[in-house]
């Protein structure tokens, strides 16, 4: 059995720091609001020169020297974004071009907050059919490009930044080995008017900004992320007492901790990042788990589990022995 193994992590932040007391003087809010509806105190905010495709390819990097290996050793780069630097290239193709890769298949995965999820599964599914060896998997965004920042209701809730991982196809000789173990997607389209962008380029030629109705994406997000969770731990065989750690897309400490609480998961098991990052969307669930392993929580042999939903709605959820 070939099973796609984690070999390195890495992020990547924009230099600027943004406090909710920042927004506060600059927007109809304040600090408790903010805090008390969705935990966040803090985001990075990209600058000049900051995009996409250059933080994508900082946590790159970082993923590549945490491996141990070289970039010329990638040959797969799976990118997911909803925020790409142009229309079109894929972005990945950027940061292949950064790395200086000469030659691998790379391309970009739209899946909005689920994108990383999505991602890690198409580079799973591509190293266990022998079409890639090594692979590197990013989750990316500037989607403070894409907010209205006269609509207190969203633009209080996203940051910008990077996360990535090495995949490495090895050998595995039994279910207790590390590596990914199983994952599950959703869709379901029917509720695309709860969390959109009203913008494109068949539609109105512009980017356009982000609109969401918060409290029906709250309560699809804490069935749906429940839901997901167990059904990837049915595939397996574990439950949710043998898992270590939890990895969530981190949109809401509230849907982190209601989750949470519907699985029955001890709250200390739940990695957050939410309140020093805000939802970064695709980059989310990457920075978190490079944040948990890179301080030490988790370590080699964890049984961890990845789980992200983002507009579309697409949700989705990853068992790893780390």
């Amino acid at each position: 059995m070939i099973r796609a193994e984690i070999m390195g992590t890495g992020s990547a932040l924009p230099e600027r720091r943004v406090s909710n007391a920042d927004l506060a003087a600059q927007i109809d809010t304040s600090d408790e609001w903010i805090v008390e509806r969705t935990g966040i105190r803090f985001r990075h905010i990209a600058g000049e020169g900051e995009t996409t495709a250059t933080l994508a390819t900082k946590a790159a990097r970082a993923a590549l020297a945490a491996a141990g290996i070289t970039a010329d050793a990638i040959d797969l780069i799976v990118l997911a974004t909803a925020t790409p630097d142009q229309t079109f290239p894929a972005t990945a193709t950027k940061v292949q071009s950064a790395l200086g890769i000469n030659d691998c298949v790379a391309f970009d995965v739209a899946a909005v907050c689920s994108g990383f999820l999505y991602a890690v599964q198409v580079a799973d599914s591509m190293i266990r059919c022998g079409n890639a060896r090594r692979a590197l998997v990013i989750g990316a965004e500037t989607f403070s490009r894409i907010l209205d920042w006269d609509d207190r209701a969203t633009c209080v809730l996203f940051g910008d930044g990077a996360g990535a991982i090495i995949l490495e196809g090895r050998i595995s000789p039994d279910d207790a080995a590390r590596g990914i173990l199983a994952t599950r997607l959703h869709a379901d389209g029917r509720y695309n008017d709860l969390l959109y962008v009203d913008g494109g380029p068949s539609t109105t030629g512009t980017v356009g900004k982000v609109r969401m109705k918060g409290r029906e994406v709250f309560r699809h997000a804490v069935v749906n992320l429940a839901a997901v969770l167990q059904e990837t731990l049915a595939a397996t065989g574990y439950c949710a007492d043998d898992i270590d750690w939890v990895v969530p897309h981190q949109a809401n400490a509230r849907i982190l901790d209601a989750t949470a609480k519907k699985l029955g998961l001890a709250p200390e098991k739940v990695i957050v990042t939410v309140d020093q990052h805000a939802n970064t969307s695709a980059a989310s669930v990457p920075l978190a788990l490079d944040a948990a392993v890179r301080d030490g929580r988790i370590k080699r042999g964890d049984l961890i589990v990845l789980e992200a939903m983002g507009g579309g709605f697409t949700w989705g959820a990853a068992l790893i022995r780390y």
